[in-house]
């Protein structure tokens, strides 16, 4: 850790760091808890600059969110103790190193909040939806137009879909025949990819800064008193729709099994969960929200898992190039599950929609 140690000492901290410890679970950027002479904590990371190729924009999207957060949490008058902060550079930069050296970042350590890594009770997935819908509200009229999409084409699904009619028809893994009923299912619903587009290309949906990863284990909660703290994990930060942010918390916290159980059975969307992440969301964005955002809510959960079962049958297709697996068919698996969390919703839908109302 002494090389993780002599680049921490690089950043403006308020003592000399003299420990460096490997911490989090996270599978992109590589994380480390440093400790200071006086026991005070931060945060070093090292840039996955792999996936993430043009770091200066990558930094300038996050600091703009992260700055744009604590002076409006500054003026309302509300507390900034454990506020995400960017810590710079004895230069003055916002990040250190090169295409030789890797790429390093430095924040705040947040001590009033953890991340939750377990399924969801109900209480905590509300939290987690209060935290996401105040984000939201924070970067309500935030320039998008100003952020640098990380990752183009992130939630473009006309695109993803494109992707895979072109692994459907190279077959390059001769996976084809196994999955022809999985192929057919996504052909079907076609129609789910470009309805949210044309809502934006039209003008009746606004483009907004979104987050685009709001798993429950990126809202830092205060488990004593159930309250969000801080937003983490912004290398998504991006334009798009907040009904991207609000369908991928569905589809990754309402699924009463495991995003990649073998056993179906196992796997369905609760109602139960969605109605509590609804009236956390919108018991902080409801006045935010468009007439179509409001109508389009529900099909977001739809459209987000549909999107992401896409990627896993490409995936599989392409010969697991893109997601980590851990054993033949997992992406397929993994696919499988999107497949059955959708079909619950469609049947669901107007129960969804319902819900909905009601917190409105």
């Amino acid at each position: 850790m002494d090389k993780i140690i002599k680049v921490a000492n690089l950043f403006k901290v308020d003592a000399e760091i003299v420990k460096a410890e490997k911490y989090g679970c996270g599978h992109i950027n590589d994380t480390y808890k440093l400790t200071d002479i006086n026991g005070k904590f931060y945060i070093l990371q090292r840039i996955n600059h792999k996936v993430f190729k043009n770091v200066a924009d990558l930094m300038s999207n996050i600091v703009g969110v992260t700055n744009h957060i604590y002076n409006t949490m500054q003026k309302e008058g509300l507390p900034t103790t454990d506020v995400l902060r960017v810590i710079e550079t004895k230069d003055g930069a916002s990040y250190y190193g090169n295409d030789d050296v890797s790429y390093f970042r430095m924040y705040n350590f947040v001590y009033g909040g953890v991340s939750i890594e377990s399924r969801p009770t109900l209480e905590q997935f509300e939290v987690s939806a209060i935290g996401f819908g105040r984000f939201q509200k924070m970067l309500d009229g935030y320039p998008a137009e100003t952020i640098v999409d990380s990752i183009p084409n992130f939630h473009n699904t006309v695109k993803r879909f494109e992707n895979f009619e072109n692994a459907v028809q190279l077959d390059s893994e001769n996976r084809l025949c196994q999955v022809m009923d999985e192929v057919d299912w996504f052909y079907r619903r076609k129609k789910y990819c470009s309805q949210v587009l044309e809502l934006i290309d039209s003008g009746e949906i606004p483009l907004r800064v979104t987050h685009n990863d709001t798993k429950l284990n990126n809202v830092l909660v205060d488990t004593v008193n159930m309250v969000p703290v801080a937003v983490i994990d912004l290398d998504t930060v991006m334009k798009g729709s907040i009904l991207y942010d609000f369908g991928d918390s569905i589809r990754s916290g309402a699924n009463i099994g495991a995003e990649d159980e073998v056993d179906l059975s196992k796997v369905d969307f609760s109602l139960e969960l969605y109605e509590a992440y609804v009236k956390g969301f919108l018991s902080e964005v409801k006045d935010k929200l468009t007439p179509t955002e409001k109508e389009n809510l529900s099909f977001g959960a739809i459209l987000m898992t549909y999107e992401c079962g896409l990627r896993f049958l490409t995936d599989y297709l392409e010969g697991d190039h893109y997601f980590k697996i851990h054993r033949a068919n997992h992406n397929l698996d993994r696919c499988r599950t999107q497949i059955k969390m959708v079909e619950s919703m469609e049947e669901h839908f107007d129960e969804m929609d319902a819900i909905v109302k009601k917190y409105l």
